[in-house]
């Protein structure tokens, strides 16, 4: 009796082991294939891409609340040299007494469709030219310098705006909608009834509305986040003994300050190009880029350009950080 219960005990052990090895394999089986796919030309040329898209997307959804408010400020006050100057504070309390907290995220689905198409782009084209880049230095047996960052960063950038511009122009028009008098509203309902709208009533060549300063914003900002966070990055490698986290987050702060001071001036009159609309007249308040500069310097003051940096920094270098912390370790992770 006791044989049996000794064998039986003996042969379910060796089912178990046969079945946890099963498992084992299948499971190392499945991690190579995925690696295996991983690695496939295609995925390593789309790789960047995707990484960058969805690195931005998780970085919009936690500062969408800041960039309201931030285009709020820059709209406040239009036209006027004095007059009570909007703050973060303020803002925030305006919105919230007209609505509900949630009317923070107004233009939460032109955000995330900016990013899937503007970040994708400027993050998978910025790898994409360091690799070979990188490749190419090593050919010749130098390494990459601040220059070749810098010219990677303000390419990407300009590339990135020109197609990312129409979800841009349709998140500005979204978040600005609640400052125009009830009767003149749109109460766009979503990004694709925000840019069908803008098409039918104003032409498809409305949605590049503001495309050269957003296009010059962009390079400005990638030069100060990408190339200054590839820079600071490096060097605080060759200079400190930090761990890699403490690396990419000192890294990544340094960039969005830098982002910030390059992009803004660029930024406000990309919001007052996007955002305005023909009078009764029949004519916009600005007719281009170098316009809004010149009319906001004289009717407004030069330092009106950098009105609300503190939340502009605040809404730059947090959305900074996420976007390149998480796309430096989907990098990790799917190297």
């Amino acid at each position: 009796m006791s044989n049996t219960v000794k064998q039986a005990a003996e042969a379910a052990r060796s089912r178990g082991s046969e079945v946890m090895g099963t498992a084992k394999n299948v499971k190392h089986d499945s991690a190579a294939v995925a690696n295996d796919f991983l690695h496939m030309p295609f995925m390593r040329a789309a790789l960047p891409f995707i990484n960058g898209g969805i690195s931005g997307m998780v970085a919009t959804t936690v500062i969408q609340p800041v960039d309201m408010i931030k285009v709020r400020i820059q709209l406040a006050g239009e036209g006027k040299a004095g007059g009570p100057k909007a703050t973060p504070l303020s803002v925030t309390r305006e919105i919230l007494a007209s609505g509900k907290a949630l009317d923070l995220y107004t233009g939460i689905s032109a955000g995330l469709l900016r990013q899937a198409v503007y970040t994708t782009a400027r993050i998978g084209f910025f790898d994409t030219f360091m690799t070979r880049l990188t490749a190419r230095a090593k050919a010749k047996g130098q390494s990459i310098g601040f220059a070749e960052r810098a010219t990677a960063g303000l390419t990407a950038g300009g590339l990135a705006a020109m197609i990312g511009n129409p979800a841009d122009l349709a998140l500005i028009r979204m978040q600005s909608d609640g400052l125009k008098p009830v009767t003149e509203r749109k109460n766009y309902k979503s990004v694709i009834d925000a840019l069908s709208s803008i098409a039918k009533s104003e032409g498809i060549g409305a949605l590049w509305a503001g495309a050269a300063p957003t296009v010059v914003r962009a390079m400005a900002l990638n030069f100060g986040q990408l190339a200054f966070f590839s820079e600071a990055k490096a060097q605080l490698k060759a200079r400190t003994s930090w761990s890699a986290n403490a690396q990419t987050l000192s890294a990544s702060a340094i960039a969005g300050f830098f982002a910030s001071f390059f992009s803004l001036p660029f930024d406000f009159v990309k919001t007052r190009l996007q955002k305005q609309s023909r009078g009764p007249d029949g004519k916009l308040p600005y007719s281009g880029m170098a316009d809004c500069f010149a009319k906001v310097a004289k009717q407004e003051g030069l330092l009106r350009f950098y009105r609300g940096f503190g939340t502009y920094y605040v809404r730059i270098a947090p959305h900074a950080m996420v976007t390149l912390i998480v796309a430096d370790y989907l990098g990790w992770l799917t190297k």
